[in-house]
């Protein structure tokens, strides 16, 4: 069997992707997340098998290249769900997330490669390590953060080595295999995404990532963990991927009107008890969303704009991707072409409710960011040097 090379990373050229709502969704911000259930308001639609499949056909049909599926114990399942929408869809991507400490690798890759052949090669992996011991230890999983990373390190080694058709042998500090190899390798091979912002994640991030991702972070942020990832990763081509909310509405007022009911939907109590168990994560990158609002609730819609457009409102009761672009459809285009100049290519957007603001962004984002032509390839010379 040969080698088979991972799908293009095709520099320049900007995918959109939209979010499959696993733990429930509704028209508030829906507080299901890591190890936390409590206070936040119920799902008004839960994240059955149509639910899901209504979604994830309306992103296709609106252009997204892919959605990404949520992991962890306060969701369903990423590769069961998506498996049930494969069917549901011709050309729609699934980024699959999944912990590398829970699942044997020789194991993820005979899924991964089952995966493509029954897709027709639309699965797209997203290695999330883990920052929350709490919920770790729900899997099974007593390492500390930094072993995590290192374990991940192996696991993807180990991956890489399945998937090169030939028995593969590891001996490591956390995983070892002895003439790992399945059917067939996947093909093409999955694109790898991979987050961290911790200095034992980086270094694992710019050795095995296809694309590197950051939760919307302001650019001056976002730019600076792109230099460091670059440093690390010297000539290998890898590419840059946020994660952000949006909000978008045909004028910025009836935008930032839709952020002030998320806002006021909020209970004091319930953002104290989110923050107070956000605030004790392990995970440098949620440490970094909590400090772009410090949980105050009393700033007001506008006073948790940290950057034009940039609103941290969602993290005051979500753990992970905390922030949304809010405005008119052409300021939210004006922050994706902000972001894309820096040397991000890949956007993973998602909104509340999900099926709703699919619409409007696929509807009111997308052809302005054609008319800036950003889903085409843009130039080398064009992007800004950082």
């Amino acid at each position: 069997m040969t080698e088979r090379a991972s799908e293009s990373t095709d520099p320049g050229r900007l995918r959109l992707h939209w979010f499959l709502p696993t733990s429930g969704d509704g028209r508030t911000i829906v507080e299901r997340f890591h190890a936390n259930k409590s206070l936040g308001p119920a799902a008004v639609r839960q994240p059955d098998i149509d639910y899901l499949a209504q979604i994830a056909r309306s992103a296709e049909q609106l252009g997204f290249e892919g959605v990404l599926t949520p992991t962890g114990t306060w969701c369903e399942d990423a590769w069961l769900t998506t498996a049930a929408l494969i069917r549901e869809t011709r050309t729609l991507k699934f980024l699959v997330a999944f912990r590398p400490g829970v699942i044997s690798p020789t194991l993820a890759a005979q899924m991964a490669g089952t995966y493509q052949r029954i897709s027709g090669g639309r699965l797209l992996l997203n290695v999330v390590t883990g920052g929350d011991a709490v919920e770790q230890r729900r899997f099974g999983d007593w390492h500390d953060h930094d072993a995590r990373y290192a374990r991940t390190d192996e696991f993807l080694s180990i991956i890489r080595g399945v998937w090169s058709g030939r028995p593969f042998d590891f001996a490591g500090d956390h995983l070892n295999v002895e003439g790992a190899t399945t059917l067939a390798a996947p093909d093409p091979l999955p694109r790898i995404y991979f987050g961290g912002s911790s200095p034992a994640a980086l270094p694992v991030a710019a050795k095995h990532a296809d694309v590197y991702l950051t939760w919307g972070e302001p650019p001056a942020q976002v730019a600076e963990k792109i230099r460091k990832v670059r440093a690390l990763v010297g000539g290998r081509e890898i590419r840059f991927g946020i994660r952000l909310h949006t909000i978008s509405r045909d004028t910025s007022e009836e935008a930032w009107a839709e952020a002030r009911k998320l806002l006021d939907a909020l209970d004091p109590e319930q953002v104290r008890r989110a923050q107070e168990q956000l605030a004790a994560s392990e995970s440098v990158g949620q440490q970094r969303m909590v400090a772009l609002h410090g949980g105050a609730l009393d700033k007001g819609v506008h006073g948790l704009e940290i950057y034009p457009n940039l609103w941290a409102g969602v993290g005051l009761v979500r753990g992970g991707a905390g922030t949304a672009l809010v405005g008119s459809h052409a300021e939210v285009a004006e922050r994706i072409a902000e972001y894309h100049a820096l040397g991000v290519d890949e956007f993973v957007f998602s909104g509340y409710p999900h099926l709703e603001e699919a619409y409007w962004f696929g509807e009111g984002v997308r052809p302005e960011l054609d008319r800036r032509g950003l889903l085409t390839d843009t130039p080398a010379q064009e992007r800004v040097a950082i």
